[in-house]
């Protein structure tokens, strides 16, 4: 029967499970897509819809219909069996926490693995109610079965995770780098190689789903998977040869500035396309700039001596100004708009509030505001240092990208919801069975995992932008073919390791990719470090804060005197 008596308990949880939620997608998600975004593969309002629409689906169509109800398998739960609202409680506390530490990272610009931080609630609690005992350190057994459970796989993950994805990442963009970019007509090697890149990349999303899916069966024996897996690759890859390819062809080499997107479906066809006609005198072309913004050695070099010939207090203030840069980015058309005049009743100030309220979030530019702010450095030094690659070789990449991007995506709301939803589906069983799920099992309604998958899309599309200010180029120069190389690094290090049982964080994934790709450059100092050991400290203090937090709050409220024992003394 529901455990009425503690309708507030339920209330709690339900207010703090979905700012969690909202946490998870204003921190976790949108480092995700910052390479997209930081390179100009594209603009920041499509990279939000194309990752609401992608995360939503991945939460609540494959999302895990069963919750392991201590996620990580921390606390002995079987310890709660006479008092399942301790349990409950205990749930409360850790949500609480995780949201609590997450929205203080959040607003910090602070990319945190929210794993960890819901992780580091569900010890706080657990030391509380039962004693460090209590706690499930390491896993018994030997090999795997040691790092893949217990407190143990956070502090491996700090290793694991970052070095695996900067080892393939790294590899990928240096066979990009030396079979393309730093080739002869570089375009043409692209073009012959973007069919295997799409045949890869296809390959790993279906090995993405069918290791790391959701909640639905996948029939396939160990020996048919490897079969699926290539012959969807290949098939992807052949119809992008088919049909992207000469589209490409046009578009790039040819300059047919009369393509539309809805033509590649002519394939083959658009060869037989005739000369192609002067372009109209305002069209801007369809590849732009990806080092928009981004200074050169010589332009920082040349400001640098400008800037030490001029003696005056202001001219220096002014040449520091001029330093920082390279070539203006254009200006970026609001979609809210200035503030029209008059009291705020009126009709156009109504409507002002209106789309300040939903488009607030998505009307930012990103990649124009990563040059300052928290452990910014001297970006254009460390910008300038970076080798610059064909724009047109590049343009070839931002599709990989978008795609690797979307992917990674759909898999996290699959799989990440589990974070925000887990805790609290054992908080609604709970209350409303008045016991323990059996089995350490909760069947998760999908109104939940609706729940879950509305907060994570409402927390990126409402203050994603705050961390991505702080990840992509304020890390290192970003350009498409390093962004696809580190989220297609990124990807392949979460599938090896969840078929290895290793834990890994999709937070620290990407962050080893981009390290990992800088140093690609052959030059250190094109990575900022300060921004790196500042991500990294962040990874360490997530799950003490988050158990500090709510192993005060379980200790405080089973230690407070009670009214009712207080009359009966």
């Amino acid at each position: 029967m529901p455990l009425h008596q503690f309708d507030y308990l339920l209330a709690l949880g339900t207010i703090f499970a979905f700012l969690d939620a909202w946490n998870i997608g204003a921190n976790d998600v949108a480092n995700a897509w910052a390479t997209s975004v930081a390179s100009r593969s594209i603009e920041y309002l499509y990279a939000m819809c194309i990752a609401a629409v992608m995360e939503f689906s991945g939460a609540v169509g494959v999302g895990a219909r069963v919750a392991d109800t201590i996620r990580t398998k921390i606390v002995d739960t079987s310890q709660f069996i006479d008092s399942p609202a301790v349990l409950m409680l205990g749930m409360v506390c850790a949500v609480i926490a995780s949201s609590v530490y997450l929205t203080f990272a959040t607003k910090v610009g602070l990319p945190v693995s929210t794993t960890h931080s819901l992780m580091g609630g569900v010890i706080g609690f657990g030391i509380a109610a039962l004693g460090v005992n209590g706690i499930q350190w390491v896993q018994p057994g030997t090999g795997l079965q040691v790092v893949n459970s217990g407190v143990v796989q956070v502090f491996l993950g700090w290793i694991i995770a970052p070095v695996l994805a900067g080892v393939f990442a790294s590899t990928i963009f240096l066979i990009t780098k030396y079979a393309v970019l730093v080739r002869k007509d570089p375009v043409l090697k692209g073009l012959f190689l973007v069919p295997m890149y799409f045949a890869v990349t296809a390959s790993l999303v279906v090995m993405l789903l069918v290791w790391k899916g959701g909640s639905y069966e996948v029939n396939l024996t160990d020996a048919q998977i490897p079969v699926v897996v290539v012959l969807a690759g290949l098939g992807f890859g052949l119809l992008t040869a088919v049909f992207l390819v000469p589209w490409l062809y046009r578009v790039i080499i040819k300059e047919d500035w009369q393509l539309r997107f809805y033509h590649i479906y002519q394939g083959p066809f658009l060869l037989k396309r005739g000369d192609v006609p002067p372009p109209p005198r305002d069209y801007k072309g369809r590849v732009r700039n990806y080092y928009e913004g981004h200074a050169t050695q010589d332009e920082v070099d040349a400001r640098r001596a400008d800037l030490e010939s001029r003696d005056s207090e202001t001219n220096v203030v002014v040449a520091k100004e001029e330093l920082s840069g390279g070539e203006t980015p254009k200006k970026r058309k609001s979609l809210v708009g200035p503030k029209p005049e008059g009291v705020w009743y009126k009709g156009d100030v109504l409507f002002w509030y209106f789309k300040l309220a939903i488009f607030h979030g998505v009307d930012q530019d990103v990649a124009g505001h990563q040059g300052g702010g928290l452990a910014a450095g001297n970006l254009d030094e460390m910008h300038a240092r970076a080798k610059r690659y064909d724009n047109r070789a590049e343009y070839l990449y931002s599709f990989l990208q978008v795609m690797t991007a979307a992917t990674a995506s759909f898999t996290h709301g699959a799989n990440d919801v589990s974070n925000a939803i887990g805790p609290y589906a054992t908080i609604f069983q709970i209350w409303r069975d008045g016991r323990l799920p059996l089995n350490d099992e909760a069947e998760v309604p999908v109104w939940i995992l609706i729940f879950g998958g509305f907060g994570i899309v409402l927390g990126l599309w409402t203050y994603g932008y705050n961390i991505m200010r702080n990840l992509g180029n304020k890390i290192t120069l970003h350009s498409p073919s390093r962004g696809f190389s580190m989220e297609l690094g990124s990807a392949f290090t979460v599938i090896m390791a969840t078929r290895l049982s290793l834990p890994v964080s999709t937070t620290q994934c990407i962050t080893g990719a981009t390290v990992g790709v800088g140093l690609c450059n052959g030059d250190w100092r094109t990575i900022n470090w300060k921004m790196v050991g500042w991500i990294y400290a962040g990874w360490f203090i997530t799950l003490p804060s988050s158990a500090l937090i709510s192993g005060g709050l379980m200790g405080f409220v089973l230690n407070a005197p009670r009214w009712l024992n207080m009359q009966s003394v």
